[in-house]
């Protein structure tokens, strides 16, 4: 088989978050049909029982170790090199010589990068085939996001990295073969900032493990099930992650409290941030840190919720919540890039006010209409990893694949 050469920001196992989830079925995918060289960095102890889980599909593997903490320090150097302070917090020197190593001795036919963080361990190294950077979301506009709704001295510091990321975007649109996001409305996007690219950029959409999260697996409850329970699921250092649970604690959560005074609110996720930590001292909200399994929190739920302020590419959270037959209360940000319709198959809504109105329905209801089942079929029929990924086909195999017309 032919040589590929994989790199991902962190070990991508266990797939506890989208960083995680949508690089393991992509390397899943890609070691059907070519010898992968992984790279890659790991932050979290625990996960390090993991590695042989990868290693096992990989011709070699590389994990680099990093402190969060530290790297958190020393990605600071990017003001003095005028880099992205991502890029910096994500290199590593080992990692570095040990991508020189595989692209000069081995020669791989292929380079995959995930994550536009990842890029420059290989832009400048010489080509020795086909290079594809899955970006999977416009990372440049999230940092604008930030810095246009950030007040003080930390509005500066987003408003450079808005500029540093959107550079290196930039050079990859120019420098490889393709740029694939998880969505074609993100694609779609990049395509107006970088139009003269337009042809090698794609959306090749994230699935869902559906057989996984299948709500047949009969899950114990985890909490109080006579309660209306909401719950909303992902990693919870995660800027866009914490506004979004804030706002519902804080807003939506005390507007249904007044109908329902048993509403509880479960926030899943691991390594909560201080500010998310503080929220468990409010009046129903429960704040877990890392899980074993998040599905018994969501099978139960009376409604999964995604009450995104900030939001880029698909989140996996409202993915889950469908394939596991649950009404997913959502906002326009949370939707973007899902194939789903408001009002059959989730329910979405923007307001505090009206939030509050969907969740306090379909806790007194229930799900009257059928939108968790309708849910699950949709994710049946349009989000199976097997058929997202073929969007990859005509630019790794050619000789076998038809050419991409998109996907639903």
């Amino acid at each position: 088989m032919a040589n590929l050469l994989y790199l991902t920001q962190r070990l991508p196992y266990p797939p506890i978050k989208g960083e995680k989830i949508r690089p393991l079925q992509i390397l899943k995918y890609l070691a059907q049909s070519f010898d992968v060289y992984v790279g890659c960095l790991i932050d979290d102890p625990s996960d390090a029982q993991h590695i042989p889980t990868i290693a096992a599909l990989a011709k070699d593997i590389h994990v680099a170790s990093m402190d969060r903490r530290l790297n958190r320090i020393t990605c600071l150097t990017g003001l003095m090199t005028g880099e992205s302070l991502s890029v910096t917090f994500f290199r590593d020197r080992g990692l570095s010589r040990w991508v020189r190593n595989v692209v000069e001795t081995v020669r791989p036919e292929v380079i995959f990068v995930n994550s536009g963080n990842m890029a420059p361990y290989i832009l400048d190294l010489p080509r020795t085939g086909l290079r594809l950077t899955d970006l999977a979301d416009v990372d440049s506009e999230k940092w604008r996001a930030y810095a246009e709704t950030t007040p003080g001295p930390m509005r500066f510091v987003y408003r450079r990295e808005w500029r540093k990321v959107a550079a290196l975007e930039r050079r990859i649109a120019t420098e490889c073969d393709l740029s694939s996001f998880v969505s074609e409305p993100e694609a779609a996007l990049f395509r107006t900032l970088h139009p003269d690219c337009a042809d090698r950029i794609r959306g090749v959409s994230s699935g869902v493990d559906h057989r996984y999260f299948d709500p047949g697996h009969g899950f114990a409850p985890v909490y109080d099930i006579t309660r209306p329970n909401f719950v909303f699921t992902g990693t919870m250092d995660y800027k866009p992650n914490i506004d979004a649970v804030v706002w519902f604690a804080r807003d939506i959560l005390k507007l249904i409290r007044r109908d329902l005074p048993q509403a509880q609110f479960h926030i899943v996720g691991n390594a909560p941030a201080p500010e998310v930590q503080r929220l468990a001292g409010e009046p129903g909200v429960f704040v877990t840190g890392r899980v074993p399994d998040v599905r018994p929190y969501v099978a139960h739920a009376t409604a999964g919720v995604a009450p995104m302020l900030i939001a880029r590419g698909i989140q996996n959270k409202v993915l889950e919540a469908m394939s596991l037959a649950r009404p997913t209360v959502v906002t326009t940000g949370a939707l973007e890039g899902i194939a789903a319709r408001p009002g059959r198959e989730v329910v979405l809504a923007d307001t505090a006010d009206d939030f509050a109105a969907a969740c306090i329905s379909l806790a007194r209801d229930g799900d009257r209409f059928g939108i968790g089942a309708a849910a699950r079929s949709r994710i049946l029929e349009h989000y199976d990893w097997a058929a997202t990924l073929r969007g990859f086909d005509d630019i790794l195999h050619p000789q076998r694949a038809p050419a991409f017309a998109g996907l639903p």
